[in-house]
């Protein structure tokens, strides 16, 4: 014998003794195929290769020819190719080979697919021996999935049914497909929405299929011409709202299988009508975002402008992980008395605070004044490593559970480098960026005891989220958020018979200037980059006194003891938070408090 034929012999033989297991269901060996050949034992270990998805065992046993002209990463391609036209999602070998007309060998599978159902199939392989090469699969493209035959290829047609009718909360129309009499999916772009620019923030568009998705829902039998969600609540339920495709999978022109399209039915979302048309007033012709939720399901009711995907430092709102953090550790706790003072030095640069403000007290007192001579002396004392942690706890450097909202980062704690940096970063300057959804989430977080939710424009569909914090931690940050809108920062938040709890910020979008003696005026964050002592002083000249030099913001939940909504706001360039975000917030929240029981 051959040494090469002695070799796949011995390689063989442990597949045989596991033959009885792996071929238990639906194996029945007939009385006329006595011993084992080299020539079953090749198939059967191909094909096993083949359901285990193992390409380089299946490589390296086919014919030497094959392996010439077709490379390795073309064959595992192939394979990979053939496995996403079916829409497979699982293999299984179901019996020995068997020995087929023509001199093949025949093994049976079962295949299951998301779109056609389990299929039942036979691998027919061509399995050779010769001297040098001993038993070989004499391979050809036809094997890339059972059911072929010499010369087919497997390919499919797919469609869509009619994309389902998009509901709000409380039943109306929020988005819908025209009446056709065919089953075929609309135009791209062709959707009706009854809201109009009201609700296109939220409703979101259609459109061809991205780049990002299309190996996914190829893979899922959505044809490759397919109008799919793009953005907002149409991108975020397109699963739901898509239906189930329907086609033909083929073996050249031969039909291996079909199933007919399945539209899905109506989808009710958690956007409110009324909440959204609060929030698109209250934005107003300003650019920034509102996103409003239910703090203890994560369900959206309402997103304005670039509520989801609009990325800003978010300053002072960010003071509500600080004060968690700071809370958790000891640092500090809400009576701790600090000296007043109007300003703090960190790495040599000394931070006024917003227009020289002389501030200090009890850390209760510096929360609802936003003091940052309190707050990035208080960041530094925490540390870089707490700090990040807390700030991840809420969501920070995590993709967001919603289809197509921008990931809110900070940098790792190793890049906080020097005083300087982790007290800009626990005032939410440096390099911290945020979403409106982010902080909102953040402020729902403290809502619902330190829960964090997931957002989700799903109704009804909520899943308890992870423990960012203690619920006792959180009932003291809630206090302390409740006296920034009573005394603090926040009070053109207040809504009378309402206890609010909020927490306003003011971001610096460029470096304030150093005075001669390294000082550097700040607004209600303080300065962004240690860099600012090397910056002229001439080209940022009262920078940080200009509204358009800041982002305002404001997040906050009602009523403060039993939260039923959640806001948060951010406007580009338009001044201190508790000026501008603030009342808009308030809007909202009214907004909210008539329609959420």
């Amino acid at each position: 014998m051959p040494e090469a034929s002695s070799q796949r012999l011995r390689r063989a033989r442990p597949v045989l003794a596991l033959a009885g297991v792996s071929f238990a269901i639906g194996a029945i060996v007939g009385g006329n195929q006595g011993a084992t050949s080299p020539a079953r034992s090749l198939a059967a270990s191909f094909v096993k290769d083949w359901a285990k998805g193992e390409y380089a065992g299946m490589y390296a046993d086919i014919d030497a020819g094959s392996r010439h002209s077709t490379s390795a990463g073309e064959f595992a391609e192939a394979y990979e190719k053939a496995l996403t036209t079916a829409t497979a999602s699982g293999m299984r070998v179901m019996g020995p080979p068997r020995a087929a007309p023509g001199g093949l060998m025949s093994v049976p599978v079962r295949v299951r697919t998301r779109l056609f159902g389990t299929l039942s199939l036979n691998f027919e392989l061509r399995i050779e021996r010769d001297a040098e090469e001993g038993v070989h699969v004499e391979w050809s493209p036809a094997a890339v999935f059972p059911g072929l035959r010499p010369g087919e290829t497997l390919s499919r047609r797919t469609t869509l049914p009619r994309r389902a009718t998009l509901l709000a909360r409380d039943g109306s129309v929020l988005a819908e497909s025209p009446a056709s009499s065919s089953s075929e999916q609309p135009e791209s772009g062709s959707r009706s929405a009854p809201l109009g620019t009201v609700g296109s923030s939220v409703v979101g568009g259609v459109g061809s299929i991205p780049a990002s998705r299309r190996a996914e829902l190829e893979g899922e039998g959505v044809p490759s011409d397919a109008t799919v969600g793009v953005s907002g609540v149409e991108l975020a339920l397109d699963d739901r709202l898509r239906g189930k495709p329907g086609g033909e999978l083929l073996a050249g022109e031969r039909v291996l299988a079909s199933v007919a399209p399945r539209a899905a039915s109506p989808v009710r979302s958690s956007v409110s009508p009324a909440i959204q048309q609060a929030a698109v007033t209250a934005l107003g012709g300003q650019y920034g975002g509102i996103v409003a939720m239910e703090p203890s399901t994560g369900e959206v009711l309402a997103v304005a402008g670039i509520g989801l995907d609009g990325l800003q430092p978010p300053g002072s709102t960010f003071k509500m992980i600080t004060l968690t953090g700071v809370l958790e550790a000891g640092v500090a706790g809400p009576s701790t008395v600090f000296p007043y003072a109007t300003f703090a030095t960190l790495d040599g640069v000394r931070l006024n605070n917003a227009n020289g403000e002389d501030c200090g007290g009890t850390l209760t007192l510096a929360f609802a004044v936003s003091c940052n001579s309190v707050f990035t002396p208080l960041g530094v004392k925490l540390g870089a490593s707490r700090l990040v942690a807390t700030a991840e706890r809420f969501g920070f450097n995590h993709a967001p559970a919603l289809a197509g909202a921008a990931e809110s980062t900070l940098p790792a704690a190793k890049e906080l480098q020097g005083e300087l940096d982790i007290g800009s970063t626990a005032i939410g300057q440096g390099k911290v960026l945020a979403s409106a959804l982010e902080m909102a989430t953040v402020a729902a977080t403290i809502a619902d005891g330190g829960h964090r939710p997931a957002p989700s424009f799903e109704l009804g569909a909520r899943s308890p989220g992870p423990a960012a914090t203690s619920s006792s931690v959180a009932r003291t940050v809630r206090r302390m958020m409740i006296d920034v809108v009573r005394e603090g920062t926040g009070s053109s938040a207040a809504i009378a018979g309402v206890t609010v709890a909020g927490k306003t910020g003011t971001a610096e979008l460029k470096t304030a200037c150093p005075h001669q003696n390294g000082e550097s005026t700040t607004p209600e964050t303080g300065t962004t980059e240690s860099a600012t002592k090397e910056a002229g002083s001439e080209a940022c000249q009262g920078t940080a006194k200009e509204a358009s030099n800041t982002d305002a913001w404001f997040a906050a939940f009602a009523p403060a003891l039993h939260p039923r909504i959640v806001v948060g706001v951010l406007l580009v360039k338009d001044g201190a938070g508790g000026e501008t975000a603030a009342p808009a917030a308030r809007e909202v929240l009214e907004a909210g408090l008539r329609s959420i029981p």
